[in-house]
């Protein structure tokens, strides 16, 4: 598996191209701005683009989706609560198949209520629901801290310390950081009941 990380936009976002070297099928996760970088990864990889994944479906990480369904034909995969059209809806612990590997979707609302991540090989794709060093807003519509304090400590804390997280923002010190480091270093992380975590939150 290759994994090309792409920062997009105004807004820090990043846009991801998840690869199966075998049968060189891609799936983009997060397409909004700067498209002609992805579809130029494309070209030259000499990629068939398959999924359009979205981790959660605020306009920041769906603003591509249209135009990448145009000119490449892929298929839109997005969690049941999503209220946007999609071909494939997706629900906790489900498998994407892209060729050879097996993504994981894993149900993380608080965020959003359609929140996912993506698991594949040793790397989780945390959209906005963990970011290096911070979580995501919860004052967005959708948003719920009890719900993101579940997903956080009764899901991704618990996920090995070496896998590799990916977020939806780089907003951190780093691009790229593991479940590890961030239980060490990030605030948001650090060991509360729910009571605390609702107050920290504010």
């Amino acid at each position: 598996m290759i994994v090309k990380q792409i920062l997009v936009g105004s807004m820090a976002n990043f846009t991801y191209i998840i690869i199966d070297e075998k049968s060189k099928l891609a799936a983009v996760v997060d397409p909004s701005w700067d498209l002609e970088n992805v579809l130029n990864m494309l070209k030259i990889n000499n990629l068939k683009l398959k999924y359009i994944i979205n981790t959660h479906t605020h306009f920041d990480h769906v603003l591509g989706n249209e135009q990448l369904v145009t000119l490449t034909g892929a298929e839109t995969i997005m969690h049941k609560n999503s209220q946007l059209d999609k071909n494939i809806i997706v629900n906790d612990n489900d498998v994407i198949k892209l060729g050879n590997l097996n993504i994981k979707v894993i149900y993380t609302p608080g965020h959003s209520k359609d929140g996912i991540c993506l698991f594949v090989e040793n790397k989780l794709f945390c959209g906005d629901t963990l970011f290096v060093g911070s979580c995501g807003r919860i004052d967005l519509p959708g948003g719920s801290t009890s719900e993101l304090y579940d997903s956080l400590f009764d899901i991704l804390i618990k996920l090995d310390d070496d896998i590799e997280i990916y977020p939806g923002h780089d907003y951190g010190n780093k691009p790229v950081s593991t479940i590890g480091d961030e239980k060490k270093n990030n605030p948001v992380l650090k060991p509360r009941t729910k009571e605390e975590f609702l107050f920290f939150m504010g």
